[in-house]
């Protein structure tokens, strides 16, 4: 049985977590810096219902997405929420994620990818502290042949 979930969650917490997140330091305008308490609320997206702000010092409109991945997307914030619990945490599939969200594969698939990019860019390039290090289980088949069908 398949239902979307997004029904279930709570805007105002995915917005904190969206928020701790994604902007560690508080949301602020990406042009002067300013906190949100400097600018006023500019309007509300439709789709994706995000507040959007104006800053008082330099005019610049900016949302929780700015800065983001999801900048410019017309996600929900619930749907943020599960993409990244889906790709972070519970590693389910494109399909699950897509039929969970109410969204298309490929929409889904793009999106993945670029948090997948992302998290490769903050990946640290320093060598191990040790010399030897294990390697994962999954290279333990490594090199071995599958079991041929014979056929006739």
């Amino acid at each position: 049985m398949e239902f979307p979930i997004t029904e279930l969650l709570d805007y105002e917490n995915s917005t904190e977590w969206i928020l701790k997140h994604f902007h560690p330091k508080g949301l602020q305008c990406p042009k002067c810096k300013k906190t949100v308490k400097q600018s006023r609320k500019f309007r509300r997206t439709q789709t994706s219902e995000l507040v959007v702000h104006r800053c008082y010092n330099c005019d610049t409109i900016y949302n929780l997405y700015t800065g983001t991945i999801f900048q410019g997307s017309q996600w929900s914030v619930k749907q943020v929420v599960l993409l990244m619990r889906g790709i972070c945490k519970k590693g389910e599939t494109t399909r699950e994620l897509a039929a969970e969200l109410g969204l298309s594969y490929k929409t889904v698939l793009v999106m993945r990818h670029k948090v997948q990019d992302n998290a490769e860019l903050e990946q640290p390039n320093t060598p191990l502290p040790d010399s030897h290090s294990e390697t994962d289980e999954m290279f333990q088949n490594a090199g071995e042949k599958r079991c041929t069908s014979s056929r006739s």
